[in-house]
């Protein structure tokens, strides 16, 4: 995730800001929309959470390594909390070569004129995953803009029944080395037909063909969605945790 905002943006680019004590090979830490603790010790943690308390808050989640995520938390919790949920335990999940199982034909990219249609799987999506409708504030404005340049972008990919998605994914975060993907979802009503193995296996491929690794991260209740992506091909590397405030 970082690096990809750092190869597109450059250090300078005003999407958020890299925090070191030691030079970035001692200890590393993104502070931008997420608040990413990427290496360091405790006293590096500490030192990143007092940045982190002497201003205003502008990140909605804590995210990163288990290792460095929940530590750091920790930290910032008498002041940032409570929080709205911990994820304390998502494996993080990588795949390095063509998918196990037989792509899906009919997922391909999105087109621009499809905005409308794909923006209600992408509402209906975050609102499940997160708990909290994404047009809260502004109407959807933002939302959408974000929505609509992942659709521009190319990274924005679905399977259209009769005009509705019945399965999309996104490519959230796309470095030179690695693909993100995100926002896995399949229309309730076409649930346990294998959509899922399926279309993510359509999504890793393209990274995978492109000389990338695809990579992505899961809650480790969500069985049904862990079984899917082992049948995918995705190994388990790290363990991610993710701190959600309000």
């Amino acid at each position: 995730m970082v690096a990809a905002r750092l190869q597109e943006f450059g250090i300078e680019g005003g999407v958020g800001q890299l925090w070191s004590r030691g030079g970035p090979s001692e200890s590393l830490c993104y502070s931008g929309a997420n608040l990413i603790p990427l290496r360091g010790r405790p006293e590096d943690l500490r030192a990143f959470a007092d940045r982190a308390l002497r201003w205003p808050r502008t990140c909605s989640s804590v995210v990163g390594r288990q290792e460095l995520a929940l530590p750091l938390w920790e930290r910032l919790a008498e002041q940032w909390g409570p929080p709205r949920e911990v994820r304390s335990e998502q494996p993080l999940l990588a795949l390095d070569r063509a998918a196990s199982a037989l792509p899906d034909e009919k997922v391909r990219r999105v087109r621009a004129d499809e905005l409308d249609r794909y923006l209600v799987a992408a509402v209906a999506m975050f609102t499940e995953e997160i708990g909290v409708d994404p047009r809260a504030g502004d109407g959807g404005r933002g939302y959408r803009r974000r929505v609509a340049g992942l659709i521009q972008s190319g990274r924005a990919w679905a399977r259209f029944e009769d005009g509705q998605v019945v399965y999309k994914a996104e490519i959230g975060a796309l470095s030179d080395q690695t693909g993100q993907i995100q926002g896995v979802w399949v229309h309730p009503d076409w649930r346990g037909r294998g959509l899922g193995i399926a279309g993510t296996a359509t999504v890793a491929n393209t990274i995978v063909s492109a000389g990338r690794t695809a990579s992505l991260y899961v809650n480790c209740y969500n069985e049904i969605a862990r079984q899917a992506y082992r049948r995918v091909g995705f190994r388990q590397v790290a363990t991610f945790a993710t701190v959600l405030v309000d």
